[in-house]
């Protein structure tokens, strides 16, 4: 029973089960990296990385949370006396716009994690 509470704790306070969600955030950039900072999005929000092109130049990226109704959207944007065409792409997980494909496996990894404490806190209730 002692290990109890601070497995339910763990599981109340981890970002994964409450909904709560941090996102890359990073202003438009021609750089190849974007490591930007952390955001906390809203309840309506996903994370999400754009990336813009224009004829003879280099691409665009940016970072962070946008309402889930304007994900896949392409949209004019200006940058540099530039307009480049801005594709937004968005994901549902916790940070899952940090990086490519990683953060995916993190978050199933974080997840599994999760569910394996919740199961030993009902088993040893049980026992």
């Amino acid at each position: 029973m002692v290990l109890g509470w601070p497995l339910l704790l763990v599981l109340v306070l981890c970002p994964g089960v409450t909904g709560i969600k941090d996102c890359v955030f990073c202003e438009l950039t021609d750089s190849a990296r974007c490591p930007g900072t952390h955001m906390r999005c809203g309840d309506d929000e996903d994370c999400f990385t754009g990336h813009g092109v224009a004829q003879g130049v280099g691409p665009i990226i940016n970072k962070g949370c946008v309402h889930s109704t304007s994900c896949g959207r392409e949209e004019p944007i200006s940058y540099m006396g530039l307009t480049y065409s801005l594709t937004t792409t968005c994901c549902s997980g916790h940070l899952c716009n940090k990086g490519t494909g990683l953060s995916t496996g993190a978050t199933s990894l974080s997840l599994g994690l999760q569910l394996l404490l919740g199961l030993l806190l009902l088993l040893q209730y049980w026992l």
